[in-house]
């Protein structure tokens, strides 16, 4: 037994109580489930959905309560494994799995009794749906876990955690479209827009510590990143996603293209939170508490679903082949 699984049993002894184990599944977290309704949206705009409302609202539920499930089996794991190395973040460091005593054998017996409910609970929608939910599960164990953990190496680190947003999309999409696949450019258009929100996230972090090499012990893809090569990739991440998305939205709907403007300045406007002391990128989770944010959100809802039920046939006019042709 390591010291570190010493240290933690120990004070399973002294009685850590079950508070610590409902924290490290982090339900709290449970919000950035709603990245799955994008994927339900894009169902019913191109999908050609046949499902009555009753069953797809059951689907819906389910896939939702599926992906919460495997996303605390992922914390769970993460939080666990992490420990040793999250004593080296200024808040991190006050976790239970580094700061109290929890006992390994319960650790593990809560990661696979939420993996088998997640599991369970996917299967009860469909297969699609349980194949999609089932590699979340081990995207999970690749970004933790030895000899692969993903989360040591520079830039694959957010390019797999930030698949996850893909296939959030999908679950979403299966939950009420089954026998055809969503459009290529907005999965990976969405894979993108999380590798920009992921790679912010990181810069804020390591800007937060303040030194690179406390920095680079905490997170050991840190030892080679600099804030630089961060702005860098999220820059990148932000312009492809961008691209991709805009590919996606002209082409099944061009007055979405009026929207493209603002859905940039989203963009600015989260990486501007990134220079905040304490910014909220670096636990997305409690970016509710961003107002300005919020709201600008709010905003481009409703402007794309306005967007959705006009049709300006001038733009129509502007896209005809034979006019740009001439």
């Amino acid at each position: 037994m390591t010291t570190s699984e010493q240290k933690n049993t120990d004070g399973h002894k002294r009685g850590a109580g079950i508070a610590p184990y409902i924290h490290i599944a982090r339900p709290d977290h449970w919000i950035k489930q709603l990245f799955i309704l994008p994927g339900v949206v894009l169902g019913l705009l191109v999908g050609n959905v046949n499902m009555p409302l009753p069953p797809a609202t059951r689907q819906i539920v389910l896939v939702l309560l599926a992906t919460s499930l495997i996303a605390s089996a992922n914390y769970v794991i993460n939080e666990w494994l992490d420990r040793d190395f999250d004593r080296f973040h200024p808040v991190k460091k006050h976790r239970p799995a580094v700061a109290q005593g929890l006992n390994p054998v319960v650790v593990y017996a809560e990661w696979a009794t939420l993996s088998v409910l997640g599991m369970g609970t996917a299967w009860l929608v469909n297969v699609p749906c349980f194949v999609v939910v089932a590699t979340l599960w081990v995207m999970g164990l690749l970004y933790n876990v030895k000899p692969i953990r993903t989360k040591d190496i520079p830039y694959l680190d957010v390019l797999s955690e930030s698949l996850n947003n893909a296939l959030r999309l999908l679950i979403g999409w299966f939950a009420i479209v089954v026998g055809t696949l969503p459009p290529t450019s907005a999965v990976i258009g969405y894979w993108m827009a999380g590798a920009y929100l992921m790679a912010i996230k990181r810069f804020s972090e390591y800007r937060a510590i303040g030194d690179p090499k406390t920095a680079g012990l905490y997170r050991k893809s840190f030892a080679r990143y600099t804030e630089r090569s961060l702005l860098d990739s999220s820059l990148f991440y932000a312009m492809f996603s961008v691209f991709l998305l805009g590919v996606f939205l002209v082409k099944w709907h061009i007055e979405y293209v009026i929207a493209m403007p603002f859905l940039c300045g989203l963009y600015v406007m989260y990486f501007n939170l990134a220079f905040q002391k304490d910014s909220a990128v670096q636990a997305p989770e409690k970016l509710y508490h961003e107002r300005r944010l919020m709201l600008y959100v709010v905003f481009l809802i409703v402007l794309f679903a306005v967007l959705t039920v006009v049709s300006i046939p001038v733009l129509h006019t502007l896209s005809d082949v034979a006019l740009i042709r001439m």
